[in-house]
């Protein structure tokens, strides 16, 4: 089955994108050959949970670095590639090490409130707008670059929120900030007034949070968003360890949002002996500015 899934995905980028050529000393590499750009090919079973698990070899990003280069997880059934630019993550690589294998650990999360990229020693990225050729189209035309708006604070919050209930959710933005939200990104949807009931000891923090979906009609807590523009990634971070800390029955989503410059100054505040400690480092997402868009493009299609 892996054979067949690689081989129908391989012909799919040759009619896109024309002829490819291996790269040497891989089976997992190929590059584009009229745009010189590099393909980086992983396949796994799905497993209980939805999960899937993949092996990156260190001396197989290597080839990547330096170049216009995309990895592209592939499992059974899959609807859409999912495809994500290497030069995003770079970074986060080099800022760790392999397992014994040389090879770096990587799960996905197939999940309802967004799919999730989990770097074992690391931490967790949002993935969601990275289903689909977007991401190899920018590549191979670079004229497709610069779509997405500049985004402010306000401007993500009202994404974020749009996004949230467009999957059923109600939405709490603090009531200070709904003002400010901008509704030429996104008409207007109605902010619930009440945050649901068994959170009173906590209610103080909570309420403070830039955008929370909650489960209608089951008053539950599913996903929590820090929308850190020019504030400190390690405020929000310390926000969401009291949650987590104070109130053992909730189990949302955590996702610090901010733009493609601060994902490894999320990582190294994440990875302090404070988080490590209280566990908050295995469920706290990073989520970028630019997935928040195409991830709100691809939803309300």
């Amino acid at each position: 089955m892996a054979n067949k899934i690689k081989n129908d995905f391989l012909n799919k980028l040759t009619e896109r994108y024309g002829e490819l050529r291996k790269i040497e000393k891989s089976q997992s590499l190929f590059k584009v050959t009229d745009s010189d750009i590099n393909i980086y090919i992983r396949y796994s079973k799905v497993h209980t949970g939805n999960r899937m698990f993949y092996g990156l070899r260190e001396e197989d990003l290597l080839l990547l670095e330096g170049n216009p280069s995309v990895i592209c997880f592939l499992w059974d059934a899959q609807t859409d590639p999912l495809i994500l630019n290497y030069a995003d993550y770079e970074e986060i690589f080099q800022s760790t090490t392999p397992a014994r294998d040389s090879q770096f650990k990587i799960q996905i999360y197939l999940e309802e409130d967004g799919t999730e990229l989990y770097i074992a020693k690391v931490g967790r990225f949002n993935i969601e707008s990275n289903f689909g050729w977007e991401e190899l189209d920018r590549l191979v035309d670079t004229k497709l670059t610069g779509r997405m708006p500049d985004l402010s604070h306000s401007n993500v919050q009202t994404l974020l929120g749009a996004i949230g209930k467009i999957k059923g959710y109600d939405i709490w933005i603090p009531p200070n900030d709904r003002s400010k939200m901008d509704l030429s990104v996104q008409p207007s949807f109605k902010c619930t007034d009440n945050l649901p009931n068994g959170y009173e000891k906590i209610n103080s923090i909570i309420k403070e949070i830039d955008v929370i979906w909650i489960q209608r009609g089951a008053g539950k807590l599913r996903a929590l968003f820090e929308v850190e523009h020019s504030t400190p990634i390690y405020s929000g971070l310390l926000r969401f360890n009291d949650i987590h800390l104070l109130s053992s029955t909730i189990k949302p989503r955590y996702s610090i949002v901010s733009n493609d410059t601060r994902r490894s100054t999320f990582v190294k505040q994440l990875n302090r002996p404070t988080f490590l400690i209280s566990g908050l480092n295995e469920i706290c997402t990073f989520l970028e500015y630019v997935n928040v868009y195409g991830w709100y493009q691809r939803i309300k299609n």
